[in-house]
């Protein structure tokens, strides 16, 4: 039986909602890195690393090819970036509607309605 397409989508949610992963991709979005260079630009113990760019691997969000001794891994499509991109958008939108909102608390506009409780 197939996964429903919102289960999919939860999944690959999921895979993403590691701290680790997300920097990584946002690493690989200016080109393919050898993992020495992402061990040196996340600082996580190389084990960690290593468990966490198996995760991205095995969901296809990158991919790993050998230069001799050195594995570089790159995105696996430039959607991966603009997915990240997307997430930026949408983050500054919520942290300006919450700005927005702390200026307006901190201003007292919501004291009538507090009364009318």
């Amino acid at each position: 039986m197939p996964v429903p397409l919102y289960q999919a989508k939860a999944e690959f949610f999921r895979t993403l909602g590691h701290p680790a992963r997300i920097r990584v991709l946002e690493l690989l979005q200016d080109g393919p890195r050898p993992v020495r260079e992402l061990l040196a630009a996340i600082e996580i113990e190389p084990s960690s690393l290593s468990q966490q760019l198996g995760v991205l691997r095995r969901s296809n969000l990158v991919t790993a090819t050998r230069e001799g001794s050195t594995v570089v891994y790159a995105l696996s499509t430039p959607d991966v970036a603009e997915l990240l991109r997307a997430a930026r958008r949408i983050l500054t939108e919520m942290i300006v509607d919450q700005e927005q909102l702390l200026v307006q608390l901190r201003s007292g506009a919501g004291r009538t309605e507090e009364r009318v409780r």
